[in-house]
């Protein structure tokens, strides 16, 4: 079992609390080098990842050990750039192929794999998803205005929500909310608002996202942090409690999601000596002791 210590931090940007603490993470290794994004469905007691660009379209169920125990290949999907997993109520996955690290993607999607494929060898989505962020006019916008990667997103009563990663000259952590529905088509994506993470791009930017299964929590991720939001009304996620929990470790965090109401999953990525971990952790544990 591996610790990861959450370190108090403060921010006129958050409401935060905490108290340095070691929190028990059950870690298992991955057997996959590049995994970016994790999520749950309820019809698979399998964790579902996937791998980014360069890699196969396919998505990897995973026991909770981080064996592989079952693949399935999207046939008539690329893998331009996957960068997350979101899965609806009916447990349903979708994979985000909205990677855009040069900002200058016009063909960005999310893709719907059917529940029941998911004991499948191969499966054909049977909607894609294509939006366009309208705020965007150049491909690529100039250096001090590259805001339109995007790593995270979950699905929530019909709808994506879509953090963006910011890869501007001069990052001052700027994280923009979209919204698009989840109709197959082509949409124009829905800015819902705008806030500051922490201005340290290799420790701030936004990677992953997940939506609890009660509705009431968003988590976020970056190599080093977890935010927690709740306290919202509806999909007005940014105006109701933040906080902001420190990791002891800098990794290439890539993947997040709710296991259940009270247990995050994270993953990221292998390099010479850390990382390709899967890690589970209790919701409870990131909270302040007094």
């Amino acid at each position: 079992m591996k610790s990861l210590t959450f370190l108090p931090v403060f921010s006129i940007l958050f409401s935060c609390s905490g108290t340095s603490q070691e929190i028990p993470a059950n870690t298992k290794k991955l057997p996959l080098k590049e995994a970016s994004a994790v999520a749950v469905s309820k019809v698979s007691n399998l964790i579902w990842v996937a791998e980014d660009s360069g890699n196969k379209n396919n998505i990897y169920g995973l026991t909770p050990e981080g064996k592989i125990a079952h693949a399935v290949t999207l046939e008539n999907a690329k893998n331009v750039d996957w960068e997350d997993l979101t899965a609806d109520e009916e447990g349903n996955l979708y994979v985000g192929d909205f990677g855009n690290n040069d900002n200058i993607r016009k063909d960005l999607c999310i893709y719907k794999i059917n529940a029941g494929d998911l004991k499948n060898e191969t499966a054909v989505s049977p909607s894609k998803v294509e939006f366009y962020y309208p705020e965007q006019s150049q491909f690529p916008p100039k250096k001090s205005e590259l805001f339109y990667d995007a790593e995270s997103f979950f699905i929530y009563k019909g709808n994506f929500y879509i953090f963006t990663k910011n890869r501007s000259k001069g990052f001052d952590g700027t994280v923009m909310l979209y919204k698009v529905p989840n109709q197959t088509g082509r949409h124009k994506a829905q800015l819902l608002g705008k806030f500051k993470a922490c201005n340290n791009y290799h420790k701030c930017a936004i990677t992953s996202a997940d939506i609890s299964p009660d509705g009431k929590k968003v988590a976020l991720l970056s190599s080093s942090k977890v935010w927690i939001l709740s306290d919202f009304k509806g999909d007005n996620f940014l105006n109701g409690k933040t906080e902001m929990f420190e990791l002891n470790d800098v990794t290439q965090k890539e993947g997040i999601c709710f296991k259940d109401n009270e247990t995050l999953l994270i993953v990221d990525e292998k390099s010479k000596k850390t990382g390709g971990n899967l890690y589970e952790i209790k919701l409870s544990d990131l909270k302040s002791k007094s």
